[in-house]
């Protein structure tokens, strides 16, 4: 179980919303054009990744590898991030914010589902109310930045339209139409610009460009030795 606290804005105020995540979902392969889809596959083959079984897939992930912290450790230098909109059940209302699959890629070469049990998945401290970004869900724009060579590189850049529709996606979780209370919901990424590969930082944004705001976490990436 993990307790996410975030400042929920919603109708030009925010509030305090905190919520105990018993379930953790990472929807994959849920790209809504096929050929972005049939993109990011072979992205994702060329690293030695295999197809999945059914699109989109959900894995179950310990719900204790959320945070919400500015660090994560991970084991060696084969990981690296992908920015989502997360989606969080709390008191009977959906929120929407933003957070990184992080995945070890060696380890996804031979068990995607192992993968996501290898590294910690930041999400952000400010959310908003699904019912106010629903209306305009696909113009809101997802994009990531990684450091190389003491610059900041965008990584990856798209719109939530070449994503499933989420309502979509919670129902063909558990054929429910509402995403229950203590749930959250990985939706979903884009490709990478360029190769995937790793970085010492990752930063994030969900960006509502109607409402005029953003989601936006930081995190540093710490590569522990890998010990034989």
């Amino acid at each position: 179980m993990a307790r996410l606290e975030f400042d929920g804005h919603a109708k030009g105020a925010i509030e305090k919303v905190a919520v105990e995540i018993e379930n953790l979902i990472i929807a994959g392969w849920t790209g809504r054009d096929v050929t972005a889809l049939n993109h990011h596959i072979e992205e994702l083959k060329a690293i030695g990744v295999q197809p999945p079984s059914r699109v989109p897939i959900y894995y179950r992930v310990a719900a204790q590898m959320l945070t919400q912290a500015d660090r994560i450790q991970v084991l060696g230098d084969d990981s690296s991030g992908e920015v989502e909109p997360v989606l969080v059940g709390a008191d009977n209302r959906l929120w929407v914010t933003v957070g990184a699959d992080h995945t070890d890629r060696k380890v996804e070469s031979y068990g995607i589902a192992v993968s996501k049990q290898m590294c910690a998945k930041p999400i952000g401290r400010t959310a908003w109310r699904f019912e106010e970004v629903e209306p305009h869900w696909d113009r809101l724009m997802l994009r990531s930045f990684i450091q190389e060579d003491g610059r900041k590189v965008l990584y990856q850049e798209g719109p939530l339209a070449k994503i499933r529709d989420p309502r979509e996606l919670i129902f063909g979780w558990k054929d429910e139409k509402r995403l229950p209370m203590g749930a959250a919901m990985f939706c979903g990424t884009m490709p990478a610009i360029g190769a995937i590969r790793s970085s010492s930082r990752f930063e994030m944004e969900l960006d509502d460009p109607v409402l005029g705001r953003k989601i936006s976490h930081a995190y540093t990436i710490e590569a522990l030795p890998v010990i034989s």
